[in-house]
């Protein structure tokens, strides 16, 4: 079964406003993209997933903090 090609990193903000960071795959590399802003950055997936970064830039830039699939 294939792999999706784009997975994505969702923040709720303290307004109750979802962030997203689609990441899209191509071979080894990988890119960032917020829907809100249209910040984007490239990154290697290996040997670091780029998940985290997302989730960074979700924070500082949005101050979007809460994961809603968290229970």
């Amino acid at each position: 079964m294939p792999r999706a090609n784009t997975d994505k990193v969702s923040r709720w903000d303290q307004h109750g406003r979802l962030h997203t960071v689609h990441v899209r795959r191509s071979g080894v590399r990988r890119t960032l993209s917020c829907g809100t802003c249209g910040w984007r950055k490239g990154a290697v997936f290996l040997p670091w997933p780029p998940w985290p970064k997302a989730a960074e830039h979700l924070a500082l830039a949005h101050q979007a903090t809460v994961d809603p699939t968290a229970t």
